[in-house]
């Protein structure tokens, strides 16, 4: 099964995956609203309206494995569109270490980061860039949204897109 075909769930309960977004780029993000990083979500909107419309989507995957996610869905929403007016796609709540991994984080952690390590998610914010085709490039939480290492990744394969 490819990283494209794994289920997971809307904020609604809807099932969906990756598959729709496949032919652009697709960053990943594992999120949480009171987190220090939580400023991120703001580039993050940032690069959805300026490369959204030439095949870029960012999706968010709210977690509470590091205690910095408010208490429901419903709350995680609203934060994202007060503080940030996100408009990139907030999914249900993940897991993204331990024995209850989503299975699409235990797909995006055998990607190493700049470093060659793999494995566990170090904290919130940690970023999946999947290009189309599915090679995947991993940036720890500290990696700006912005960083001119994933700018440079998301315009190369847009070119291919568009």
């Amino acid at each position: 099964m490819s990283v494209y075909d794994i289920p997971f769930q809307t904020m609604d309960g809807q099932t969906t995956s990756l598959a729709p977004y496949r032919d652009g780029p697709i960053l990943v993000v594992n999120v949480a609203s009171r987190c220090g990083l939580a400023p991120q979500y703001e580039t993050l909107e940032r690069l959805q309206r300026t490369y959204g419309d030439r095949g870029l989507t960012v999706i968010a995957f709210p977690s509470n494995q590091f205690h910095q996610e408010l208490r429901d869905n419903a709350a995680v929403l609203e934060f994202c569109s007060l503080t940030y007016g996100v408009t990139f796609p907030v999914m249900d709540r993940v897991r993204v270490n331990g024995r209850d991994t989503h299975p699409l984080y235990v797909a995006l952690k055998q990607t190493p980061d700049s470093q060659g390590k793999a494995g566990r998610v170090t904290w919130n914010f940690e970023k999946f860039l999947v290009l189309p085709g599915g090679e995947t490039h991993r940036f720890r939480p500290r990696t700006l949204p912005d960083a001119p290492e994933i700018i440079t990744l998301i315009e190369q394969s847009l070119h291919t897109t568009t």
